[in-house]
């Protein structure tokens, strides 16, 4: 079976092995799950890292920024690429390079070399996404396209679940450097799959051949304004909440934000103005693509800032140790391993999108919901449920999306697309996990002070209380009754902390389900969203 968009092209290369084009789609997700993998793996290990390294724990984090600075950078680099060499030699190199550079991160003798190897790991991986999606949209027909995306979906939704309860688990019975390791033999099967049954499909050489041909003039302004822009940005997101936001002393803060706002308004402007634009954001005049992109940055804030936000809140609050907060939080992972296949049969018996997406949203936003009404009483099966139903709705609302953002772009502008598309979902995930650092934190502290207001020992209820605590501790402990109630006072100190610390996680989800709710009109943006035959439903 060809391995080329259906509709067929006479002069189309031919997978010549006993494959069909399901294959593929399996053989080019697998490196693409390790990668996504590799954005949550390490989170769990830093302590550990920083240790063995002898680092700060502060320097340590550049372990995590370093490679989303480099994925963002390249991710909507990653069209201009595949134009330039071809989408299966830059998938090729991506996974070359990302599996090399992860064999050089479990090496890595030092925070610094870790840190270079990291930077390349993230540049190899950065282009795998963009280049699944694109060998993915030309591979299967638009009837079948939205079981491809479920493919797809399950490696993107599910790696970032279960990427820190891997990564614990290794860190904790082997060895961090294992958590690099493991990348490497999956890396050459993924080469030697590709290698054997992924092909270009015909327009691409074609392109290829007139570039050669014209002589490819390469933006390097637009590239350096793009990647100073989005570079800054991922530190931002990354270190804006460490370094106190505008209120950083050392004025690295507002020296990254200056830089940021530079190169995406100066980069903005030179590149819709470019005849050939290394980043061709003109592509969001198509109102589509441009509301699938803001759907798709908005939820993914919400999934990896819950991500974030939960398995922190188990074991800050509940007791649980990183192994038993990732049991907790794995089974969600089934939820979109089930629906997510359903949803691509769907679409490809002409469900409209539209229709599937606020459903995701309003169970996603519903989710977040009951989760802002969590108490520090709740059993894990209600944690496993309020999870599973989350994922539910991640899953009915991803494929949607990936499905319906290109149905009404032209195929030469494919690899452009994929690129742009991954790059919101990525810089939504870190806008999520921004946003939890800073409201747990600046929160906490808004209700300490308030609650602390009401603990005051002239109240009658304080009095009472310390009164009870101190007769109980000089019963069971003896002591002094001034060293019971400094005691008991300590104990409703203690309390107030604990439930301040609470009701900040709960506030995280408050403003996801806030949110969720917000977003859902921009499926009105939306064209009608219904693949049928070869062709996008207009």
């Amino acid at each position: 079976m060809s391995a080329h968009r259906g509709g067929g092209d006479g002069g189309a290369a031919k997978v010549r092995l006993p494959v069909n084009h399901w294959f593929v789609a399996l053989t080019v997700t697998l490196a693409t799950f390790m990668e996504v993998l590799d954005t949550s793996i390490a989170n769990v290990a830093l302590p550990h890292i920083a240790g063995a390294l002898s680092a700060g724990r502060s320097q340590s984090t550049w372990v995590l920024t370093s490679y989303l600075v480099a994925n963002a950078i390249v991710l909507p680099l990653s069209g201009w690429l595949m134009g330039l060499v071809g989408r299966k030699r830059f998938y090729m190199s991506c996974v070359f390079l990302f599996t090399v550079s992860s064999a050089l991160c479990g090496a890595a003798p030092n925070l610094e070399l870790l840190i270079v190897f990291r930077v390349l790991q993230g540049l190899g991986g950065g282009g795998l996404q963009p280049s699944e999606q694109g060998i993915l949209v030309d591979t299967f027909p638009p009837r079948q396209l939205g079981m491809a995306m479920a493919v797809y979906g399950v490696a993107v939704v599910i790696a970032p679940i279960l990427g820190p309860t891997l990564g614990g688990w290794i860190t904790d019975n082997y060895s961090w450097r294992w958590i690099f390791y493991i990348n490497v033999p999956i890396g050459i099967l993924s080469l030697l799959l590709t290698s054997m049954i992924v092909q270009d499909p015909p327009g691409m050489e074609e392109q290829r051949r007139r570039n050669r041909q014209s002589g490819l003039h390469f933006d390097s302004i637009g590239l350096g304004l793009i990647a100073l822009g989005l570079g800054s940005l991922e530190v931002i997101y990354a270190k804006g909440q460490e370094w106190d936001w505008f209120g950083d002393p050392f004025h690295r803060f507002q020296t990254f934000f200056s830089l940021m706002v530079v190169g995406l308004a100066a980069g903005a402007a030179w590149e819709l103005a470019h005849p050939n634009p290394i980043v061709n954001l003109r592509l969001f005049r198509e109102r589509n693509f441009l509301a699938c992109g803001l759907l798709i940055y908005a939820s993914f804030a919400v999934l990896y800032g819950t991500n974030v936000n939960t398995p922190q809140m188990l074991q800050e609050l509940f007791g649980y140790d990183a192994t038993r907060a990732g049991l907790i939080l794995s089974p969600g992972a089934f939820s979109p391993m089930v629906v997510m296949p359903v949803v691509g049969f769907l679409l490809g018996r002409g469900v409209d999108a539209r229709w599937l997406i606020p459903i995701g949203l309003s169970i996603v936003g519903g989710a977040a919901y009951w989760q802002a009404h969590l108490t520090l009483m709740a059993s894990p099966w209600i944690l496993i449920v309020m999870r599973c139903v989350q994922l539910l709705g991640v899953g009915l609302l991803f494929v949607p999306l990936n499905n319906a953002a290109y149905l009404y772009l032209p195929k030469d502008q494919t690899n452009n697309a994929t690129g742009l598309f991954n790059m919101l979902r990525n810089e939504g995930g870190s806008l999520g996990i921004a946003i939890a650092a800073t409201l747990v934190e600046r929160r906490s502290q808004f209700h300490q002070s308030r609650l602390a207001e009401s603990i005051r020992p002239s109240r009658l209820v304080v009095d009472q209380y310390l009164e009870q605590v101190s007769q109980v501790r000089m019963v069971r402990g003896g002591g002094s009754a001034l060293m019971s109630h400094d005691q008991g006072f300590a104990l409703v100190y203690r309390t107030v902390q604990e439930q301040a610390r609470l009701m900040s996680y709960l506030d995280v989800f408050w403003l996801f389900a806030v949110m969720t709710a917000l977003i859902i009109p921009l499926v009105l943006l939306m064209k009608k969203s219904v693949a049928r035959g070869g062709l996008a439903a207009h």
